[in-house]
């Protein structure tokens, strides 16, 4: 017979991704007791269906097309990749989709963990669903932190039900390369997908509304990426979207385009945007809606909801869509939390350690295709849309001696924007083999607001494609 139980915490954090065990984590180590619920598995989105199986399905294909480049080891990886051995290495980084580690640090840490539904309940109160029928009642005394991430967005075409499309979840996590694969969307899962089942064997047809893809960023990003998804033998076509999709008695996929063709796959990937997992996390009973986004002020706070005590950390408050940076938000809302609990009045300064910032304007993000895009700040159209004025700086990454070390044929280029007002930089773009390296030191001159004249004395290592910087520089001066 199913049963109710109350439990009272200092701290409830619904969702026990990255996100949701690092808010645990630091209002715990501040001497709060803290319990995480989790429906699914302890480690989220990102340990099972995201940022570890995506990775580990593209490193084997970008490390082969680097060696594929390099004097003395072209002739080692003229064959196809080994894919059972590649889909095993996934698995393995997948943890096999057990979550019996995650459980043991969350315990070892000090944290309370319930697995179940987690839904809101009214003020500083969660009503839990566990797998076995009963419900478990938990009441907050200072905080609840919602966790939930976000969940892929289908388009509304009709009949998507029946259509049985991929989501990002399936295409990490597939157990064989499609031999035909369709794939919606021009953004990094896209492109992403595109690039790691290419090389594994399907034929990929990656389709972009837009008329390049990764429209977010500088523009030669995705111009050098299309170049060799193509080469790689993908097709790549632009301006397009599917009126249309329906699967066959024989289990095939057809695909009607705007344009009028109609292509035949084994799969179809939807990567089309993402959605707040905020549907039936009990929004209601605190005036929220339920499915929205929830916003929040730099603590983290909720700000619809009077009280400081709802909390929304990560993918869900739509913020910056990242591990990363909602890790940073997961550090900036526990000493925010452990504050409010001791009574001490809050830092609001720029530099407080109860603001979360970088995920404004110093968002660093990288897209692991070949070649790789490292990113953070600003772009050109950004600053031209916020009315900032930069100056830009460009510089073809070929010429460097420590880039053709990496692959003699080494294709890419840099970009930063320069405040001119201020003479820091508030933007980079790295395209290229390797590039994934540099974006710390872009995002330390970012957020640190190095003076570029400062810049001269950080001296890059000779020859590493680090030197970039110094050349950039250098472009500048001589410009």
């Amino acid at each position: 017979m199913p049963t109710e139980n109350t439990h009272t915490y200092d701290v409830i954090v619904i969702g026990a991704g990255p996100v949701g065990e690092n808010v645990a984590d630091r209002t715990t180590a501040a001497g709060l007791s803290t319990v995480l619920v989790e429906s699914e598995l302890a480690g989220g989105e990102c340990s099972y269906w995201a940022c570890e199986p995506s990775k580990a399905l593209l490193r084997p294909v970008l490390l082969r097309a680097d060696a594929a480049h390099v004097p003395g080891l072209a002739a080692a990886v003229e064959k196809p990749l080994d894919v059972e051995a590649v889909l095993a290495h996934r698995d393995r980084m997948s943890a096999d989709w057990k979550d019996d580690g995650q459980v043991e640090w969350i315990k070892s840490a000090g944290i309370d963990f319930v697995r179940g539904h987690g839904r809101l309940a009214g003020e500083r109160e969660v009503s839990v669903s566990t797998p076995d029928g009963d419900t478990v009642r938990l009441r907050a005394r200072h905080a609840v932190a919602v966790c939930t991430g976000s969940n892929a967005a289908l388009p509304p075409l009709p009949g998507i039900e029946e259509l049985r499309p991929w989501t990002s979840r399936d295409a990490t996590s597939a157990r064989r390369p499609p031999q035909r694969l369709v794939i919606v969307g021009a953004g990094v899962v896209g492109v992403e997908m595109a690039t790691a089942w290419q090389a594994l064997g399907s034929r990929v047809t990656l389709l972009a509304r837009e008329d390049t893809l990764l429209p977010k960023l500088e523009p030669f990003a995705g111009e050098l990426v299309t170049e060799r998804l193509r080469e790689a033998g993908a097709d790549v076509r632009f301006g397009v979207s599917v009126t249309g999709a329906e699967r066959t008695a024989d289990d095939e996929v057809r695909v009607t385009l705007s344009d009028g063709e109609v292509l035949t796959a084994d799969e179809i990937l939807f990567a089309t945007g993402r959605a707040p997992r905020s549907q039936d996390i009990g929004l209601g009973t605190v005036g929220l809606e339920p499915g929205d986004w929830l916003t929040t002020d730099d603590s983290l706070t909720v700000t619809a909801v009077p009280g400081n005590w709802l909390y929304a950390v990560g993918d869900v408050n739509r913020r910056a869509l990242f591990t990363h940076q909602g890790k940073y938000q997961a550090r900036v809302a526990g000493a925010v939390i452990a504050a409010r609990a001791r009574g001490e009045r809050l830092e609001t300064g720029r530099w407080a350690p109860h603001s979360s910032t970088a995920d404004l304007e110093a968002v660093p993000g990288v897209v692991f295709t070949d070649p790789e895009i490292a990113s953070v700040g600003l772009t050109v159209r950004e600053a031209e849309r916020t009315g900032r004025d930069v100056e830009v700086v460009d510089y073809d990454i070929g010429h460097l001696a420590g880039a053709v070390q990496y692959r003699p044929d080494y294709r890419g280029r840099a970009r930063i924007l320069i405040d001119r007002d201020r003479q820091v930089v508030v933007g980079a773009t790295f395209v290229g083999p390797g590039v994934a390296e540099l974006l710390y030191s872009a995002t330390v001159a970012i957020t640190g607001e190095v003076p570029v004249e400062r810049l001269w004395h950080a001296v890059p290592a000779f020859p590493t494609i680090s030197e970039v910087w110094l050349r950039l520089l250098e472009t500048r001066r001589d410009s």
